[in-house]
């Protein structure tokens, strides 16, 4: 896109965008005028929000990096609940402040999310114990939703194809600064223990926060109506409590009191919200109206986003084990866990940039779809490559070019499915697809890998059997949601037929 000074559509004849055709008439106005190409107030914008995602980085990732030393200071090995806290706080927390955005405002929501997580380091900084430090950390989940607000608000921000380029680019924009964040935070770690990584956290929520409230436009655009408070807190807490009877289970126990109480109890709350939303006129999220295109958006992006975040656990657990070992996999070397996770940082930017320039060509379905097949070819590629490092590191690029596509593909694909007034909503459905497909398909290939496993030299470890068998899961969901991402473009080009027939 060309640069230039401020560039602008008025949009005060804005209309809605048709569910059944899925074409976009217009976009919610943000002060009678959106951006249609680049200049220097939307390459600020686009920095802030940036600025947000990258901490929200900083909640899901960052604690992982002194996960020994927070295990050690509450004398606890109850690992996993930190680990999946904010992740499925994240879920719980999306479709309320989906809902919330299209009623009170994108920016309002937004900046009390990152408040609302900035809360909850503040928390975790000073916690007692681990159940206080856990409520920290669901309170920081809320800042998973800023992820899906910021694209909300790039909706509002943009004229229609412009959006799909910015999308791209503020969604996979962080991954540049994670390559140096992870040697960032161990240096303060050591230096100052794991609280600075709540420190670390608590600044970058109230420094977005500042800028988002003073130098991002607000949406004008408003969903008459009140938020079903009720119905939120069914479905989040469902989602929340079957996901983690998924993500804890194998380590607590699947028939323990604890994880069956979860599982039950979601599973009733999800039930009864269905049962709710399918009477009531202001449900959290309509599913009357979902349409068939946004239910196959979501189900690619739940198979693809969970099968490349499995194959990311893999590259983890594979980069220690040497090919010495005679295991049958191994890639550790040195460098070899820079290469893994450095390359893939340089993948997600250009996937997302790539995925957000083509969606404007080709449409999102079709560049959903490319990033769908490049990730089958990622993981294909680690039958061989889980003992051949630098095949190993093209496929981790491959995969990494997927997820920027995946991500930025699915939330301007149910962009363009729903009108300026439901962007929130959309969005927030995203979002939960992603978190979904990370949890689930974490738990399955955790599980294949420990009913293969081995003993050598006395000492437990994974076999070749169980990797092999982890990355044919990976690929059964990629192909998975390769089915249905040709269901998707036959359902666009029919009903893109039927319309022209009818026009």
């Amino acid at each position: 896109m060309p640069n230039g000074s401020i560039g602008s559509a008025p949009t005060s004849a804005a209309t809605s965008t048709s569910a059944g055709t899925g074409t976009d008439t217009g976009a919610g106005p943000l002060g009678g005028e959106q951006h249609t190409r680049w200049n220097r107030r939307l390459i600020g914008q686009v920095a802030i929000l940036i600025l947000v995602n990258t901490m929200v980085d900083t909640v899901v990732t960052a604690p992982l990096l002194v996960l020994p030393e927070m295990l050690d200071h509450f004398g606890t090995d109850q690992s996993a609940w930190i680990d999946a806290s904010s992740l499925l706080a994240g879920a719980m927390w999306a479709p309320l402040l989906g809902k919330s955005a299209d009623i009170h405002g994108k920016r309002r929501v937004l900046v009390a999310t990152l408040i609302t997580a900035l809360a909850g380091a503040l928390v975790c900084l000073v916690a007692p114990n681990l159940w206080v430090f856990i409520f920290g950390r669901l309170l920081q989940g809320a800042a998973v939703g800023a992820v899906f607000l910021t694209v909300a608000l790039i909706r509002d921000m943009c004229a229609p194809d412009m959006a799909m380029v910015v999308t791209g680019v503020v969604t996979s924009g962080s991954a540049l600064l994670s390559i140096v964040m992870p040697a960032l935070f161990e240096f303060t770690a050591a230096e100052f223990g794991w609280r600075s990584v709540f420190v670390a956290s608590a600044i970058f929520a109230a420094i977005a926060a500042v800028l988002v409230h003073r130098l991002v436009p607000q949406s004008t655009v408003r969903t008459p109506g009140k938020v079903d408070i009720a119905g939120a807190v069914l479905l989040g807490g469902g989602l929340a409590a079957v996901l983690s009877y998924v993500s804890l289970g194998s380590e607590f126990g699947w028939f323990t009191v604890g994880p069956l109480a979860l599982l039950v109890g979601g599973a009733a709350a999800l039930a009864r919200w269905f049962l709710v939303a399918s009477r009531i006129p202001e449900p959290v999220i309509d599913i009357r109206n979902l349409g068939r295109p946004l239910v196959l958006t979501l189900l690619v992006v739940v198979f693809g986003t969970g099968a490349y975040q499995s194959m990311l656990t893999l590259f983890g657990l594979i980069a220690k084990v040497s090919a010495d070992q005679d295991l049958g996999y191994g890639l550790a070397a040195p460098g070899a866990l820079g290469l893994l996770y450095g390359v893939p940082a340089i993948g997600i930017v250009f996937g997302g940039t790539l995925a957000g320039v083509l969606s404007t060509r080709v449409g999102p379905a079709v560049a959903l779809a490319g990033g769908v097949a490049i990730g089958t070819v990622g993981t294909v590629g680690m039958f061989l490559g889980d003992s051949v490092l630098p095949l190993a590191v093209v496929c981790s690029f491959l995969l990494s070019l997927t997820a920027g596509t995946l991500v930025t593909s699915g939330f301007n694909m149910a962009a363009t499915l729903a009108p300026p007034e439901r962007q929130g909503v959309v969005s927030s459905m995203v979002m939960v697809m992603v978190a979904t497909g990370a949890v689930i398909l974490k738990f399955v290939g955790s599980a294949v890998l420990k009913s293969t496993n081995t003993v050598v030299d006395g000492e437990t470890v994974n076999s070749a059997l169980g990797v092999h068998s982890y990355i044919a899961m990976a690929t059964s969901a990629f192909l998975a949601a390769a089915v249905v991402a040709v269901l998707l473009l036959r359902t666009r080009r029919h009903r893109a037929r039927t319309s022209a027939l009818e026009s």
